[in-house]
């Protein structure tokens, strides 16, 4: 005995045969308003499609056979993700505990790119890698993932010091800490700073984009590159010329020479499009203390004996005396007047000193202040670029959006024309295809009414010639020498209800006649 589930919908009336009964009896109905839903769990066994998809943008209520799917994100991208930081003004508060919201594993994942930053996303179902640039939103498909920069951070650098997910794209700058050794075995500590940036124009091609990711930790490596440089370059020259020259000599090791022996003004990676564009020395040290000591004592000598050799030519003056008595080319002799007070000399050479330091440090005021102005049209310059950038970007975002929506709305109505087209034309075919089984109908029951009055008419006349013949030529004869009377009986008595007797040279109308008799053909076709 096999058991059968029926289901009946909408509002109805039914009876319930022999056998069957409600499955759980007469149940309460929910009443739902508008923002009210029911969560309703399958009892029965069903298949899992594996099939998921995001929607974005509407309202949307799951269907019977749908459920929320928990998206799983790696445990480093869900830190970065709850921080909340952003990448350009909170990266030197890296070591800092920022708040971290709990995050809905059911919401589609997004991220806000910052302005001249880029990030990555990977597919791993089509196996193929897109990458976004800011300032834009990016929002994961159910099988896309972020891919995580571990940059080196840190003086001097260190490994996996920096998480991100956006690249910035500068410029920026970086700062390591370098030992080198000379010629002589000095070994010194250099501190420098890199300014950076990568070469790469929007909108970007797309093996372009993807090569700005095909380094994961660009700094480390551009860092470690350019300090074997300079390492290399430094180890052939002595301490005393690496002093005087430093800046000459690591530039050159960095950036190093163009066909024209000149140094070049900047250092390029192929591999990722980065550019070094300058090199600042910060700090040169030696790593020995006792080297240390003695480059001090050197300088603080060379400052004493600087300034001693100035005091002394301020305090003694030379005077030339005339001698008539000596030859001419003996007489005028510097002679060296310690007993003379030149006081006012000195006082007038201090004074002149002291007045060219005023000039200086005014000098030197003017030239800060104007380099501070330049700095601040500089910072207001950046300032508008950057607002202007970010107006532009919206514009192009929103114009974009509006170009998208008219071709949804173009190709919606020519979907919508050929949706019309093609019921239009099924319509006039199966209007083609009525008409014609109509007419071959009509034409099939002519033929057969046809057909039928033809065997009626055969019929009938079989039916005249052979009563014509049971009744002979001599009863016709007979019939027609009786009179009228007796022409009747003898037709009433012959069962024939009218007949037509004529010798042939009196014109009748044969067409009402035949009506006529066909009239009463099909009269008595009926009462049968």
């Amino acid at each position: 005995m096999s058991l059968c589930l029926l289901v009946s919908q909408g509002e109805r009336s039914f009876f319930l045969r022999p056998g069957e009964h409600l499955e759980n009896g007469i149940q309460d109905v929910y009443v739902l308003s508008e923002e009210e839903g029911l969560v309703l769990r399958a009892i029965e066994a069903f298949i899992d499609t594996e099939g998921v998809r995001a929607v974005i943008g509407q309202t949307y209520m799951l269907t019977h056979d749908e459920e929320l799917w928990e998206k799983e994100l790696p445990a480093n991208v869900e830190t970065l993700l709850a921080q909340s930081r952003d990448p350009l003004a909170d990266r030197s508060e890296r070591g800092r505990n920022f708040a971290q919201a709990e995050r809905d594993k059911t919401r589609v994942v997004s991220y806000r790119v910052p302005h001249n930053a880029a990030v990555q996303v990977y597919d791993y179902r089509e196996k193929k890698a897109r990458v976004v640039f800011g300032p834009e939103m990016v929002m994961l498909g159910p099988d896309e993932q972020f891919t995580v920069l571990s940059l080196s951070g840190d003086k001097p650098k260190r490994p996996n010091v920096i998480k991100t997910i956006c690249l910035l794209l500068g410029p920026d700058f970086c700062t390591d800490i370098i030992t080198i050794e000379t010629a002589d075995h000095a070994r010194l500590q250099l501190q420098l700073s890199y300014n950076w940036h990568f070469d790469i124009k929007q909108p970007a091609a797309a093996a372009e984009a993807t090569a700005l990711f095909s380094v994961p930790d660009f700094v480390g490596d551009a860092c470690k590159a350019i300090a074997s440089r300079i390492r290399g370059a430094v180890a052939s020259v002595q301490f005393d010329d690496f002093h005087k020259n430093s800046n000459r000599i690591i530039c050159s090791a960095v950036f190093g020479f163009d066909e024209k022996l000149a140094v070049r003004s900047s250092l390029r990676f192929n591999q990722n499009g980065l550019i070094i564009s300058s090199v600042d020395i910060q700090s040169v040290e030696p790593v020995d203390q006792r080297t240390r000591d003695a480059l001090q004592k050197s300088v603080q000598l060379a400052i004493e004996i600087t300034t001693n050799s100035q005091e002394a030519a301020a305090r003694r003056p030379k005077l030339f005396v005339f001698l008539p008595a000596f030859p001419t080319y003996l007489s005028a002799v510097p002679i060296d007047t310690h007993f003379v007070s030149f006081r006012h000399e000195a006082e007038r050479l201090e004074q002149e000193a002291r007045g060219r330091l005023e000039r200086q440090k005014i000098t030197d005021q003017a030239e800060a202040e104007k380099a501070r102005k330049e700095l601040l049209e500089l910072e207001a310059q950046s300032a508008a670029v950057e607002s202007t950038g970010a107006a532009k970007a919206e514009a192009q975002s929103r114009a974009e959006a509006a170009r998208i929506q008219g071709e949804a709305a173009v190709e919606e109505a020519k979907l919508k024309a050929e949706a019309q087209k093609i019921e239009a034309d099924s319509e006039l075919a199966r209007l083609c295809k009525a008409r014609e089984q109509e007419l071959n109908y009509k034409k099939e029951m002519d033929q057969l009414e046809v057909e039928k009055q033809q065997k009626l008419a055969e019929i009938e006349s079989k039916r005249l010639k052979q009563l014509i013949e049971s009744l002979g030529t001599e009863t016709l004869k007979e019939m027609a020498r009786a009179g009228p009377e007796l022409q009747v009986k003898l037709l009433q008595s012959l069962g024939l209800k009218s007949t037509l007797i004529t010798d042939g040279s009196s014109p009748i109308n044969l067409f009402t006649t035949a009506n006529g008799l066909l009239g009463a053909l099909q009269g008595k076709e009926q009462d049968k």
